[in-house]
């Protein structure tokens, strides 16, 4: 007759089963930690904003020229102006800002679409296509008090991130303060 040895036997016990178990819970933790998902998701809805404000700015300056030297009207229909218009072959789509963020403020004279604010000045006869950014990789680049803007100037026919306390203007841009 066989003896009953556990000796011939192969696998883990309950202990050794629970302390991996419980290890591998306390690495996703630590990555979860690192990784901070509604960060990520910040930072991928500001890059889509740097790309369609980019995108707008551009089809501002086509227009400009396609136009004998006039802006898009400074209405609530001004993207989809530039559609029509032909520059714009596809209006960027709205990107919301994160749960429980406030909705961006355009500030005096500007109006908003799809979350892109734009302003035009009749006077000096330049535009800005801007947003507000909203990571904290964005936010950490500005000093204390500011708000992160990321900027198309038609007069300087550039783009970038701008640091103020109030949303900016045309030609009023302070882009010593671009990242």
């Amino acid at each position: 007759m066989k003896k009953n040895s556990y000796s011939n036997y192969f696998g883990f016990t309950l202990i050794e089963l629970l302390i991996v178990i419980a290890i591998l819970g306390v690495l996703a933790v630590v990555v979860l930690v690192a990784v901070n998902p509604v960060q990520q998701l910040a930072r991928t809805r500001d890059a889509g904003r740097k790309s369609a404000i980019g995108q707008v700015g551009r089809t501002l300056q086509a227009y400009y020229t396609a136009r004998n030297a006039t802006y898009v009207t400074e209405d609530d229909q001004w993207l989809n102006s530039l559609a029509v218009s032909g520059e714009l072959s596809t209006v960027p789509s709205a990107i919301t800002y994160s749960i429980g963020a406030d909705d961006p403020n355009c500030g005096a004279g500007a109006v908003r679409a799809n979350n892109l604010c734009y302003d035009y000045d009749d006077i000096e006869n330049n535009a800005i296509v801007f947003a507000r950014m909203e990571s904290e990789s964005e936010i950490s680049k500005c000093n204390s008090g500011l708000q992160p803007f990321f900027v198309y100037s038609t007069i300087d026919g550039r783009a970038g991130l701008v640091c103020s306390d109030t949303p900016p203007t045309p030609g009023n841009q302070n882009w010593n303060s671009i990242q």
